[in-house]
């Protein structure tokens, strides 16, 4: 018979040749359908609410009133506008309610919910005691409730990000909390260097200065531990975001060291120019972070490699250990 079939008589074929393509240019996964600017303004200002919640409570107890002014109102104010970030991207503001109907410990998103709405509660009454002078006991406590929700507020979205199949996310599950909560320190250090006059600065530049580190820090580990996994910080539209928010921080951490030394020379208008900048650097490094992440994750959605390659690798690495295992 002839290898065209039809017993020799030349029939064409009415189907092409099958062809077998890999997952390659194929996307796997389903994009996260969060907004933006929402969502990475949201992590923004979490992280900075949170950050400043610590911030206040330590200048309470060293005795910088203005200080812990400034830095209960940015809690106050970052909770507030981080929640209205939040709801516009949820779509209706009960879908943000129903979320605090039932607590799933199990749930990031849920935790969540009970970690911003009692720290928005006590960052507000905390804020509100110290403006008007009302019930000042009540607003102590409040201050204290606020510290303790900060850490928590600052670092919950990292798990919540973890806890889907974007890869780049989910491989990150041990850094990322840590640069998120390094983020919002230096946030939170860089609001208060711009508001606080000089002679209160003093904590808010040691907050930026380690939040930086650890930002900084915890980013360089992760990327080195997840190999091909985090080409999106690196490449692309993503990857200038994340170039951009390494330089901003790292300009503000010179700018720190600069106007501590012009404090020390006894030059006072050298060194308040360079803390305010330092502070705006700070968290415009820390705002474009977030957008940076965010946008990473969404090309390591886009793209089946980010899936399929470590998928492939784990499974030869087990039949790799099965076949060292099995007996000879």
């Amino acid at each position: 018979m002839s290898p065209k079939g039809g017993g020799g008589r030349g029939d064409r074929l009415m189907v092409p040749e099958a062809e077998f393509e890999s997952y390659y240019g194929k996307q796997i996964i389903k994009t996260p359908t969060w907004k933006t600017p929402d969502v990475p303004l949201y992590l923004f200002l979490g992280g900075m609410a949170g950050g400043s919640a610590l911030l206040a409570e330590g200048a309470a107890l060293q005795g910088l009133p203005t200080l812990e002014k400034v830095a209960r109102g940015a809690a106050a104010a970052g909770a507030g506008i981080g929640t209205v970030f939040l709801v516009h991207d949820l779509g209706r503001p009960e879908r943000f309610l129903n979320m605090l109907r039932v607590f799933k410990p199990t749930s990031p998103l849920s935790v969540g919910s009970f970690i911003l709405a009692p720290f928005s509660a006590f960052a507000t009454a905390a804020f509100g005691s110290q403006v008007t002078g009302w019930f000042p006991r009540l607003g102590r406590l409040a201050g204290v409730g606020a510290a303790a929700f900060g850490p928590p507020l600052a670092t919950y979205t990292a798990a919540l990000f973890a806890n889907t199949a974007v890869p780049i996310w989910h491989e990150g599950h041990r850094e990322l909390p840590f640069v998120f909560g390094g983020s919002g320190a230096a946030a939170a250090g860089g609001v208060a260097m711009m508001l606080a006059p000089a002679a209160q600065s003093g904590p808010a530049v040691r907050m930026a200065l380690a939040g930086a580190a650890l930002d900084v820090g915890a980013l360089e580990v992760m990327n080195r531990r997840l190999g091909m996994i985090a080409e999106p910080y690196e490449q692309g539209f993503s990857g200038r975001l994340m170039k951009t928010a390494r330089a901003l921080t790292g300009a503000g951490a010179g700018l720190s060291l600069l106007g501590a030394l012009g404090k020390r020379g006894g030059k006072g208008r050298r060194s308040r120019v360079a803390r305010v900048a330092a502070g705006a650097a700070y968290v415009a490094g820390s705002v474009t972070l977030r957008f940076g992440v965010f946008e990473a994750g969404l090309a390591s959605a886009r793209d089946p490699k980010y899936t399929v390659v470590p998928q492939k690798e784990r499974l030869a690495a087990r039949e790799a250990a099965r076949a060292a295992s099995a007996p000879s």
